[in-house]
């Protein structure tokens, strides 16, 4: 049997996504991919419940659980998103990590987790990158820049992660229609199911690749 890729998966939120990823490994006999370790930069993050009930490893990084209440509340945001990055790199080598995965991930990667994973890390972005991405560019506000622009067409993308934001290689997108009603509300609510093929999609590719 050829050995899976190791992933970790980075969420900040409820995590359907990363459910995704964990329906698709316990129904796929052949599954390129083994879920190894779950991290959230967020304490009450759904997503860690999910990872809970399904047996998967986790670990809370946020700024305040690596650096403490007061360097924390001290700290720029550089200094959080750099301790952040740092403790997820700690982590992913103590547990043998292939490849890791940002899902919902609000913290921006950067530092040496960028070259020593090269090629190994993938976003899923909410809309077709190249546009709509970008620092501050995330759930709700991308769909409302979407409507905003009058784009006909929206959907979302699982790329390459490098050293800067939304700007690696794409590797899946799904698109759907933006209606002339749409509320960032019913625009996600049509990218969602999209999102849960791409991401699936998107780390059996990296597996191929690494």
């Amino acid at each position: 049997m050829v050995r899976q890729m190791k992933i970790a998966v980075l969420v900040s939120g409820g995590g359907t996504n990363l459910q995704a990823l964990i329906d698709y490994e316990k129904s796929h006999r052949d599954c390129p991919y083994t879920i190894a370790l779950v991290a959230s930069d967020r304490k009450a993050a759904f997503a860690l419940e999910r990872a809970k009930s399904a047996d998967i490893a986790s670990e809370i990084v946020s700024s305040y659980a690596i650096l403490g209440a007061e360097k924390a509340k001290a700290a720029s945001r550089d200094e959080k998103r750099f301790a952040i990055s740092d403790r997820v790199l700690s982590l992913c080598k103590e547990r043998g990590i292939d490849a890791i995965v940002l899902s919902g991930f609000l913290t921006v990667l950067g530092g040496a987790i960028i070259e020593e994973y090269s090629g190994k890390i993938v976003n899923l972005h909410p809309a077709l990158l190249p546009k709509f991405g970008g620092e501050g560019m995330w759930g709700h506000f991308v769909h409302e820049a979407v409507i905003a622009s009058g784009e006909t067409e929206s959907g979302c993308t699982v790329h390459l992660v490098d050293a800067g934001c939304d700007t690696g290689k794409i590797l899946v997108q799904k698109r759907v229609p933006v209606l002339p009603s749409d509320t960032p509300d019913t625009l996600y609510a049509r990218i969602a199911p999209e999102e849960h093929k791409a991401i699936v999609e998107g780390v059996c590719l990296l597996a191929q690749m690494i």
